[in-house]
């Protein structure tokens, strides 16, 4: 199964030793549910696209510490390239900030949350089923770290699952493109070490509930699952 990784950022620097990039985080969380999957990287900051959308059978993008407002070069090309999908009816599955450009790409809106960093595990109800969601569930829950939110949804768009926290959590944008907010892919020693290293960006407080929350479980697996289901054909 060939799947494209659009990159849109990668762990930071001394992190990377420990825990690898994003590439190494999707790959041995996908292969555990789908054995065969070969993950292909284009980093798209660095103006690396498919010459051809039928390339893999379906695209991931990434998180980033770059907002989907701001003004870069390559978040325009990145853009153009999820219209391109979209018209061609590619499967695309959006993770944190790609779960925002999705929304912003379609019409929908993404501000910085009043409500403050979505740090930790985020625990959020299953509002909409659907025949991919196997294993089914009444909850998701994963860990989070982000700032922005989308705040609109664009025309046709269906919510999957919501928090109070974040009400537009995993969006079902058209019957190919699904957007994420959490991130499956991040081990939970990961977002412990990236809280540590945003102290100076991250309240204190919310650090303290960061950390606390990582005792509980996460549903990475099966959300990865899920993602597989929905790419795959027949679903």
């Amino acid at each position: 199964m060939k799947l494209g990784l659009l990159l849109c950022d990668d762990v930071m620097a001394p992190l990377q030793g420990e825990f690898g990039g994003y590439q190494q985080m999707f790959t041995r969380l996908l292969q555990q549910v789908c054995p065969d999957l070969v993950l292909t990287v284009y980093d798209v900051r660095r103006g690396e696209f498919p010459q051809n959308p039928d390339e893999n059978l379906g695209y991931l993008t990434s998180g980033s510490a770059c907002g989907v407002n701001d003004d870069l070069p390559w978040l325009a090309e990145l853009e153009a390239f999820i219209r391109l999908l979209a018209q061609q009816q590619k499967k695309l599955v959006g993770i944190c900030f790609g779960h925002q450009l999705l929304a912003k790409v379609l019409g929908g809106k993404v501000e910085c949350s009043q409500r403050g960093w979505g740090i930790g595990v985020s625990f959020n109800d299953i509002r909409a089923d659907k025949p991919w969601m196997v294993p089914a569930s009444k909850a998701i829950d994963l860990v989070a770290c982000h700032q922005d939110q989308v705040i609109s949804l664009p025309p046709g768009a269906e919510v999957l699952a919501a928090s109070r926290f974040c009400p537009l959590y995993m969006v079902q944008f058209t019957e190919h493109l699904l957007g994420i907010q959490g991130h499956p892919e991040f081990p939970k020693a990961y977002v412990a070490a990236l809280m540590e290293k945003r102290r100076d960006k991250i309240p204190a407080h919310r650090i303290r509930e960061g950390l606390a929350s990582l005792d509980a479980g996460v549903d990475d697996i099966a959300v990865a699952r899920w993602i597989i289901n929905f790419i795959q054909d027949g679903w």
